[in-house]
């Protein structure tokens, strides 16, 4: 193998990519990048096993073709220090090493027989196609991965479900504590199917898609997905088993309903926070016509906070208590510049959605669950 590429292209290319190893990775090989030169297309390919990264990088120019692997982590700490400037690597398969020569210099590092390297898991023939958007992809991953658990007890629960209808494609996040939902109307699948990405493919992918209305392939059958734009493949092994039935705890019958500024009601939740039971991180909301006073405290160290906000509020009067961590997360995740929060009781779960319809198309919303006031 032998080829001429830019530092920053690589470089950029390798950050991307890396983004798949892990700290611990369950094979040796897996530490190292694959590279691979066929037709003219250089190919870097990253993987943990479960997930694996695909990427195309464009060359100035290729001597010779081939397929090796070579170590991760030293590779992109090399690359990352070099300003703009042409690379060439070629390799030495009597001393089993691949050489790097630049303007000033040159440095060499071992590389590992390609055939070690396993291979991407093929779709079976039942396998779905679904084209998206990828500017709606990752809003759909961003207003709704950051609810995902981490269980080991319920691992379908660690993932984002993808809930594919004839009438809308349904992205949803859930811990039990908190769940998120993003839906699509104007999406549509020939027949009912559904998937559960991990968290961590759907982090990654959040990471590298762009906001553009490019197109996102996403292939999948029952045990792996696809998801193919411009020169990038990421492939993941899905979370296997039913997930729970999301829509029948959204509440329908929440009739007391706060709206109110999102960013105003963020900033004051973090300011009261500061003061809550690191035990519990319990804050209290005090509902009273156009009025919500917010407040926490810790008795053991003589803290406490409260804040009031005008809002608009339809309902009876009303406290009810928050892990402040949770409603955090969840108000920094939604787009919408007002909220409005639907609450039936202290006890039941809150709904939280958009004050106003701007999109028709689009709906993002989320589920959370009280904490006891006497926490």
């Amino acid at each position: 193998m032998k080829f001429v590429v830019s530092s920053l292209g690589l470089s950029a290319g390798l950050q991307a990519v890396s983004k798949v190893i892990g700290g611990k990775s369950p094979q040796p090989i897996l530490d190292n990048f694959l590279f691979s030169i066929r037709d003219g297309v250089f190919v870097v390919t990253a993987s943990d096993s479960e997930t694996t990264l695909k990427s195309n990088i464009e060359v100035a120019e290729i001597m010779e073709e081939g397929e090796i692997a070579v170590p991760a982590r030293l590779l992109t700490e090399s690359i990352k220090e070099f300003p703009d400037q042409p690379l060439e690597f070629r390799t030495d398969d009597e001393r089993k090493v691949i050489e790097i020569r630049w303007l000033t210099g040159h440095s060499q590092l071992p590389m590992i027989d390609a055939s070690e390297y396993p291979e991407i898991p093929g779709l079976n023939s039942e396998r779905r196609i679904l084209e998206i958007k990828s500017e709606v992809l990752l809003e759909g991953l961003s207003r709704t991965q950051y609810a995902s658990a981490n269980e080991d007890l319920r691992p379908i629960m660690n993932g984002v479900y993808f809930d594919m209808e004839p009438d809308m494609l349904t992205l949803v996040a859930t811990d039990s504590h908190k769940l998120a939902y993003y839906e699509r109307h104007d999406i549509k699948s020939a027949e009912k199917s559904s998937f559960i990405l991990p968290k961590k493919p759907a982090a990654i992918l959040k990471s590298i898609l762009p906001k553009s209305d490019m197109i996102v392939k996403i292939s999948y059958d029952s045990r792996n997905a696809y998801f193919e734009y411009e020169n990038n493949l990421l492939v993941s092994r899905l979370i296997e088993g039913n997930y729970p039935s999301y829509r029948s705890i959204i509440p329908k019958n929440n009739n007391n309903h706060m709206i109110i500024n999102r960013i105003g009601m963020l900033h004051a939740v973090r300011r009261v926070s500061v003061c809550a039971n690191p035990g519990t991180s319990l804050i209290k909301l005090d509902l009273s016509m156009n009025m919500v006073n917010i407040s926490a405290q810790d008795i053991d160290f003589s803290l406490a906070a409260n804040e009031d906000m005008v809002c608009q509020y339809e309902g009876e009067p009303m406290q009810i208590g928050f892990k402040s961590t949770i409603l955090i997360d969840t108000l920094s995740n939604m787009p919408y510049e007002d909220i409005c929060v639907q609450l039936y009781d202290s006890n039941r779960a809150v709904l939280i959605k958009g004050a106003y319809n701007t999109d028709e198309n689009e709906e993002v919303s989320a589920l959370v669950m009280p904490m006891m006031i006497n926490a």
